[in-house]
C-alpha cells in the first residue's frame, strides 16, 4: 500500500496543502508548525480516530465551517481515491461511493502509528500495554473485539453482583454463572493475546538488535494470575475458574474482580531488566518503536496488506545510530517521519523531504 498525493484543505493549522510523497518522506521544522498535524490527516484514512484524542469538530481550522482531505493511494493492485469531509463528524467516500462510517475505510488502508504519546506504553501501567496489544488483534483478528467486548459485559455484570452480595450474601451462588461465563471469554483473550506476543517478539529483537547495533535485546512476557505458557484456551479456562473461586472471598471484600485478563500485564525488558523501571529515555522509547513496526512488519505478514508506517517525533533522544537505522534501514513499507532538527534529514541516503512552516512549505 502507497499514499500517492495528499490534498488539505481548513485541517487543523493547515488551510490548503498539496503533497507527493515517496516511500520514505521525512517532514521537518519547528513545533507547532503543522508536522504532527500532517501525519494526523494520514491517520484518519485508516478509519481510525485521531491519535491525539480529539473531536472530528476539533480537526477543523480555527474560524471554517468544515474540513477536506484527499488521498490518491494504491493498494491490491489498483489506483484508489479517498475523500473525508468533516462538519460535526466525518463524511467519507471511497472511489467516489459514500461510506456508511469512517470505519470501513480500515478494510482498504491500515498504518502504524508511533506518537509521543505512545510512550505511556512504556513508562505508564498496564493498561497501554493491554491496549497495544488488543488494537493490534482487531485488526488481524476480527472476531476478537466481539470477544472482548462480551468479556467486558460478563465482568461488568459480576462486578455489579459483587457490589449486591455485601448487602445480601445470599446472592453468593450466582457468582458461579458469571465465573464460567466469564472464564470462557477470558480464556480466549488470553489464548490471542499469548499467541500474538510470541508472534510479535521475534520481529521486534530483529528491529530492536538493529536500532540498538546489537547491543541490547529485548523480550517480552505476558504476566497475569498463573502461567500461561504452553495452555490451551480450555486448560486457560479452566484455570481460570479454579482461580476465580479461590479468589471468591477478596473479590467480595473489596466488590470487585480482581483477576482475570483485565488485570494482566506484557513485562517489556531490555537485558532482562524492567524497561520501564530501568530504561533510559532512548531505551524506552526505542521499545516503543520497535514494538510498533514489529507490528506493522507482523500486519503485512498475516494479512498481505503493507500498512504505513506514521513516526511522529520520532527522532528525539535517539543517538545517532538509532536515527541512522530508522532513516535508512526500514523497508517493505511507506513511512513517513516528522521531527524538528533539519541536520537530521542530511543523512537520509533515499525518500523525499517536506520543510513545514505555518501550515505550509517551505
Amino acid at each position: 500500500m502507497k499514499i500517492n498525493s495528499i490534498e488539505i484543505e481548513n485541517f487543523r493549522n493547515i488551510e490548503n496543502l498539496k503533497l507527493e510523497f515517496d516511500n520514505i518522506n521525512i517532514i521537518y521544522g519547528e513545533n507547532a508548525q503543522g508536522k504532527t498535524n500532517l501525519i494526523e490527516a494520514i491517520y484518519l484514512f485508516t478509519g481510525s480516530k485521531s491519535f491525539r484524542g480529539m473531536k472530528d469538530k476539533d480537526l477543523i481550522k480555527f474560524g471554517q465551517e468544515f474540513s477536506k482531505l484527499k488521498i490518491q493511494f494504491e493498494n491490491k493492485n489498483r489506483n484508489q481515491f479517498a475523500q473525508i469531509d468533516i462538519k460535526n463528524k466525518r463524511n467519507v467516500s471511497l472511489n467516489g461511493v459514500n461510506k456508511k462510517s469512517a470505519s470501513q475505510l480500515s478494510e482498504e488502508l491500515k498504518a502504524v502509528i508511533f506518537s509521543p504519546v505512545h510512550l505511556s506504553m512504556v513508562k505508564d501501567g498496564p493498561l497501554e500495554r493491554r491496549k497495544f496489544i488488543d488494537t493490534a488483534l482487531f485488526q488481524i483478528k476480527f472476531n476478537y473485539k466481539n470477544v472482548l467486548k462480551e468479556y467486558n459485559h460478563c465482568l461488568s455484570q459480576r462486578n455489579m453482583l459483587l457490589k449486591d452480595i455485601s448487602k445480601n450474601s445470599s446472592l453468593t451462588d450466582l457468582l458461579y454463572i458469571w465465573d464460567k461465563n466469564l472464564a470462557k471469554c477470558g480464556a480466549k483473550i488470553i489464548y490471542q493475546r499469548k499467541k500474538y506476543i510470541d508472534t510479535l517478539l521475534p520481529y521486534a529483537k530483529e528491529i530492536f538488535d538493529g536500532l540498538s547495533s546489537g547491543k541490547e535485546e529485548i523480550d517480552l512476557i505476558l504476566k497475569g494470575s498463573f502461567d500461561y505458557e504452553n495452555l490451551t484456551p480450555e486448560e486457560i479456562e479452566r484455570s481460570l475458574i479454579i482461580a476465580l473461586e479461590k479468589n471468591r472471598a477478596t473479590d467480595i471484600y473489596n466488590k470487585i474482580t480482581t483477576i482475570g485478563p483485565h488485570r494482566d500485564d506484557m513485562e517489556i525488558l531490555i537485558n532482562g531488566k524492567s524497561a520501564r523501571a530501568f530504561g533510559s529515555q532512548g531505551q524506552q522509547r526505542s521499545c516503543v518503536l520497535a514494538l510498533k513496526l514489529a507490528e506493522a512488519s507482523l500486519l503485512k505478514e498475516m494479512t498481505e496488506d503493507e500498512p504505513l508506517a506514521l513516526l511522529d517525533d520520532v527522532m528525539s533522544e535517539l543517538d545517532i545510530s538509532r536515527q541512522d537505522y530508522i532513516l535508512n534501514h526500514i523497508k517493505d513499507w511507506q513511512v513517513f517521519i516528522t521531527c524538528c532538527d533539519a541536520n537530521t534529514v542530511l543523512r537520509l541516503k533515499k525518500g523525499k523531504t517536506f520543510h513545514m512552516k505555518n501550515g505550509g512549505l517551505v
